[in-house]
């Protein structure tokens, strides 16, 4: 065979490096997988690298974007520590960190369709780097400045930009506005996020080993939130109050939930109860990673949150949220039905995005804890009146 002969297979398993199948030539013998599974189809890349709860709320659009596009490869890149959010993703077939290695290789790919989220300087310079022949959500112009890169991206790139938009005017949820950014059929479809089966063993295993007892409801508490807007949370005082509260009622044991950045907070809040008290609260690890924190989560009937990537993936994992909100836009977030979301009513000031509150955070004063722990007898009482308890 001679190079001018070479006909390279049109497939997703071909890599040019080693066979597909032990003993069968591709190029002598012709494609062994040829089927709209394994067919390239349309080249799409995602790009999604910032704030774990906006790449875990994106993959909302993959399912309307596999309805549109069947025959289709879907790459995503995103930063690094977000990677574990994107595992074992049926939608994805190749996911990328944001890298060096990882910028050439895709530099060097021809897309059919390039498909950014993100509104930042270096999202939207690689976004104009790519070899793409449509592309949306958004972009650089000649002086560096941040533009839309389709008309269908206008209203997303105007809540950047105009306050009022934004803060007061604005219903649509968060899916729906990436939806339309990208120029797919909006269907209210939810997060995919999907354990492995190592991941589920590991859930089964800390059930058994916490005596886990599906007679009881699990009251998760995500404490914390990242450190870029660290006013997004509850006081420890809060916390503590609302979890002595919920300690009284029948059938509940609360759970510590939280990330790495969470775990003094997450000790302080602990070490406020009596020994007895501590025995009945399950303390989960802080330092064991997004995956395994996601697990923790999915033993929970109920997560109680702040608008924090804690917050998005109960929402994937389809728990009862009661998330409370003050800076962050709450009309942005949807529960599908699951969950009450808790906001600041008559606070001219919220909300407001500010790293630094100026007002003495209000907004956190004005959280309900009599109305959260209402919520969780309600549902606890509508669950074993139903008797859907797994």
């Amino acid at each position: 065979m001679k190079l001018k002969d070479l006909n390279i297979p049109r497939c997703k398993r071909y890599s040019g490096y080693k066979p597909c199948i032990e003993y069968k030539n591709c190029l002598e013998d012709g494609c062994q997988l040829d089927d709209a599974e394994n067919r390239i189809g349309k080249k799409i890349l995602i790009v999604s690298l910032d704030a774990l709860g906006n790449v875990l709320l994106n993959t909302s659009v993959l399912k309307s974007l596999k309805e549109k596009y069947p025959e289709s490869t879907i790459y995503w890149i995103t930063q690094e520590n977000a990677k574990n959010v994107l595992y074992n993703n049926p939608y994805i077939d190749q996911t990328f960190g944001w890298n060096d290695e990882s910028r050439m290789i895709l530099r060097n790919i021809e897309f059919d369709i390039l498909m950014n989220s993100d509104k930042s300087v270096y999202a939207c310079a690689y976004a104009n780097e790519i070899n793409a022949k449509q592309k949306f959500g958004f972009l650089l112009n000649k002086d560096g400045k941040i533009i839309p890169a389709n008309e269908s991206a206008m209203y997303n790139y105007r809540m950047g930009i105009d306050d009022k938009l934004k803060f007061r005017e604005n219903k649509k949820n968060g899916s729906q506005i990436i939806h339309e950014t990208f120029e797919l059929k909006y269907n209210r479809d939810e997060y995919v996020y999907c354990f492995t089966n190592n991941e589920k063993k590991f859930i089964e295993d800390f059930k058994r080993q916490v005596k886990y007892n599906k007679n009881k409801i699990y009251v998760g508490f995500n404490t914390g939130c990242s450190k870029l807007f660290p006013n997004k949370k509850m006081t420890i005082k809060q916390h503590v109050t609302l979890i002595k509260e919920l300690h009284e009622v029948k059938d509940v044991r609360v759970v510590l939930l939280g990330g790495k950045e969470d775990t003094e907070r997450n000790l302080e809040i602990y070490e406020s109860f009596d020994k007895k008290t501590q025995k009945e609260i399950l303390y989960t690890p802080t330092n064991l990673g997004i995956k395994n924190g996601a697990c923790f989560i999915d033993i929970c009937d109920i997560v109680i949150t702040g608008d924090s990537f804690g917050m998005h993936l109960a929402i994937a994992l389809k728990k009862y949220v009661i998330a409370w909100f003050g800076l962050s836009c709450w009309t942005e977030i949807d529960l599908f039905e699951r969950g009450e979301k808790l906001i600041p009513e008559g606070l001219e000031c919220a909300p407001c995005w500010k790293k630094k509150c100026p007002h003495n955070l209000e907004c956190i004063e004005m959280i309900d804890l009599k109305k959260i722990c209402d919520l969780v007898k309600k549902y606890s009482l509508m669950k074993f009146v139903s008797g859907s308890k797994n």
